[in-house]
C-alpha cells in the first residue's frame, strides 16, 4: 500500500478528522466482539459447533489480539501511520466478510483470526497517535474519547447483538459492522495523516517467534483455567510453556540494542504504577462483566436480552463521562479522579457481594450504573498518567506494553474469578444441606443455587479487595513530564556520537602514521 504523504509535524496537522477515523476503527472493533458473545448460542445450532468450539471463536481472537499487541511497538517504528492503519482496518473488514459468508465452523473460525490480526494493531496505534499529536496538556481529553469507544462499543453490543439475533441471522451482526468499516477506510486514505515517526528497526524473526509463544501460552493458559480447571493439563502445559519462554524474551529484548518490545519503560517510576494500578482494576472490572450475566441467567432466569439491558444505563453513562473524565484530568491530574472513581468502584463492588435469590432487578441496574461511573474516572486517566511519563522514542513500546498487560490482566481476572466462583460454590453446598436426611432433587437443585450464589458474593469479595488494592497505590500518583528524559537521552546519544567520532579520528591519524 503507498503511502500519499510523508511524516506531517503534530501542529501542521488538523487533529479532529485523524482521531474521528482511528476512533471509528476502534469502535467497530470493540462492537464486533461483543456482538459475538450473545450470538454464540444461536450460531452453536446453525452451524452445528460443540460448547469447545463456540468458545474457541471468542479464544483465538483474544489469543491472536495478544500475541499481536506486543510486535505493534515493532510495527509502529516500521510503518507509517496510514499504511499501518489502512492494513489493519482492511484486514478487519476482509475477516468480516469472511464471517459473514461462513457456511462451517473452519471457514467462521478463520474469519475469526483475519479480524483479530487487524484489530490488535488499532488501540495500540490510537494511543501512539494521540501521544504524538496532544501536548501533555491536552491528552486526557484525547484519550478520554478513546475511552468513549471503549465504552460505548460494550454498552449497546449486548442489546444490539439481543434484538437482531430474536428476529433475523446471526450473520446479519457481521453485515452490521462491514459497512461502517469500509466507510472508516475511505475516510482513512483521504484524512489520515503519518503522525508518527519512524525508525526503521530490523526484523527480529527469534523476538516475534519468542513473543508469539510466551504471551500465545500465558493467554491460552489462563483462558483454560477459566473452564477446565487450574489443575488440567490444559491449563498447566500452556502455562508452563508460556512462562518458560517470556523469560527466554524478556532477556533478549534486555540485551539487544534495539528490542522489539522495550521492558525499559518500567524503569520510569510512574509508568510502572499506573500499569500495576490498570493490571488491578481491569481484573476487578471483570468481575461484573462475567459474574452478572452468570447470577442474571443461570440463577435468576433473565434472558440475554434483558440481562443486556440492566448493563446498558451503566455503560452508556460511563461511555459518555469519558470525555469529561479526560478534560478534567487535564485540569487536576490522575490522583484525585483515580481515588474518588476507586473509592466508588471499591463500595459498588462490595455491595455486589451480598446478592441473594431475590435482589432486585433495579437495585443492580442503580448499582451498576454507579460502579461504571466509578470506572470512567480511572481507566484512561491513569494509563495517560503513566504514559506522559514516557520520553517519545519510547511511546510505541509504552502503548504497546500497556495494552499488553491489561489483555493478560483480563484474561487472568476472569479466570481467577471464575474459579474462585466455582470452588466457593463447592464448599458451600455443604452449608446449605439439611442436618438430617437426603435432599430430594429439587431440594438439591435450591442448595445449588444458592451455593452459586454464595460462590458469586466470594468472588466479588475478591474483587473489592483489587479495587481497595488500586485505591491504595493511587495515593502514589505523581504528575510527570519526559522532557527531562529526553534531554538525557540526547545527551547520551551526543556523548555516544563524540566518542565515536574521537575513535574514528584516533584509527584515522594512526592509518595515516
Amino acid at each position: 500500500m503507498i503511502d500519499r504523504a510523508a511524516y506531517v509535524d503534530a501542529s501542521e496537522v488538523k487533529k479532529f478528522p485523524v482521531i474521528f477515523v482511528m476512533v471509528m476503527g476502534a469502535f467497530v472493533a470493540i462492537l464486533n466482539q461483543t456482538l459475538m458473545n450473545v450470538a454464540l448460542p444461536v450460531m452453536m445450532v446453525d452451524l452445528d459447533m460443540t460448547a469447545n468450539a463456540a468458545q474457541s471463536l471468542t479464544t483465538i481472537f483474544m489469543l491472536v489480539n495478544g500475541i499481536l499487541i506486543p510486535v505493534t511497538a515493532f510495527f509502529m517504528e516500521k510503518y507509517s501511520t496510514r499504511k499501518l492503519f489502512l492494513t489493519a482496518m482492511s484486514l478487519f473488514a476482509l475477516g468480516t466478510l469472511i464471517c459473514g459468508i461462513s457456511y462451517s465452523f473452519p471457514m467462521l473460525l478463520a474469519g475469526r483470526v483475519v479480524q483479530a490480526s487487524g484489530a490488535g494493531i488499532m488501540m495500540p496505534l490510537l494511543m501512539n497517535v494521540i501521544l504524538s499529536l496532544f501536548t501533555i496538556e491536552k491528552r486526557g481529553t484525547a484519550m478520554g474519547y478513546i475511552g468513549l469507544a471503549m465504552m460505548f462499543a460494550p454498552a449497546i453490543g449486548p442489546t444490539l447483538s439481543g434484538l437482531i439475533v430474536q428476529s433475523y441471522s446471526w450473520r446479519v451482526l457481521f453485515f452490521i459492522v462491514l459497512p461502517i468499516v469500509i466507510i472508516d477506510i475511505i475516510l482513512a486514505y483521504f484524512l489520515l495523516k503519518n503522525v508518527t515517526k519512524l525508525s526503521n528497526p530490523k526484523v527480529d524473526f527469534k523476538s516475534i517467534i519468542l513473543s508469539t509463544f510466551a504471551f500465545g501460552g500465558l493467554l491460552y493458559g489462563f483462558s483454560s483455567a477459566g473452564e477446565q480447571g487450574w489443575d488440567s493439563a490444559q491449563t498447566l502445559i500452556p502455562l508452563g510453556i508460556g512462562a518458560i519462554v517470556m523469560v527466554f524474551f524478556v532477556t533478549r529484548q534486555l540485551r539487544l540494542k534495539v528490542p522489539m518490545l522495550e521492558f525499559r519503560v518500567f524503569k520510569y517510576s510512574m509508568f510502572s504504577l499506573t500499569t500495576i494500578i490498570s493490571v488491578v482494576i481491569t481484573m476487578s472490572m471483570f468481575a461484573a462483566m462475567i459474574l452478572i450475566p452468570i447470577y442474571l441467567q443461570n440463577i435468576r432466569g433473565f434472558s440475554p436480552l434483558e440481562s443486556g439491558l440492566l448493563l446498558l444505563p451503566g455503560a452508556l453513562i460511563s461511555a459518555f463521562m469519558s470525555p469529561f473524565t479526560g478534560a478534567l484530568f487535564d485540569r487536576i491530574g490522575a490522583r484525585p479522579l483515580a481515588l474518588v472513581g476507586l473509592g466508588i468502584t471499591a463500595v459498588t463492588t462490595y455491595l455486589f457481594a451480598g446478592l441473594t435469590d431475590e435482589t432486585g432487578y433495579y437495585y443492580m441496574m442503580f448499582v451498576y450504573s454507579a460502579r461504571m461511573v466509578g470506572i470512567s474516572m480511572i481507566m484512561m486517566p491513569i494509563m495517560t498518567a503513566g504514559l506522559n511519563q514516557l520520553p517519545r522514542r519510547l511511546y510505541s513500546h509504552g502503548t504497546a506494553m500497556a495494552n499488553t498487560l491489561r489483555q493478560m490482566a483480563g484474561s487472568i481476572g476472569t479466570a481467577f474469578l471464575v474459579t474462585v466462583m466455582s470452588s466457593q460454590a463447592a464448599k458451600h453446598v455443604s452449608d446449605f444441606m439439611p442436618s438430617t436426611g437426603t435432599p430430594t432433587q429439587e431440594q438439591m437443585a435450591v442448595i445449588e443455587r444458592l451455593a452459586t450464589i454464595e460462590g458469586i458474593n466470594d468472588s466479588f469479595m475478591v474483587a473489592t479487595v483489587f479495587a481497595v488494592i488500586g485505591f491504595i497505590l493511587s495515593f502514589f500518583i505523581k504528575r510527570t513530564k519526559p522532557v527531562e528524559e529526553d534531554e538525557e537521552y540526547n545527551r547520551e546519544m551526543s556523548s555516544k556520537s563524540k566518542s565515536k567520532m574521537h575513535m574514528n579520528q584516533k584509527t584515522k591519524a594512526k592509518t595515516l602514521e
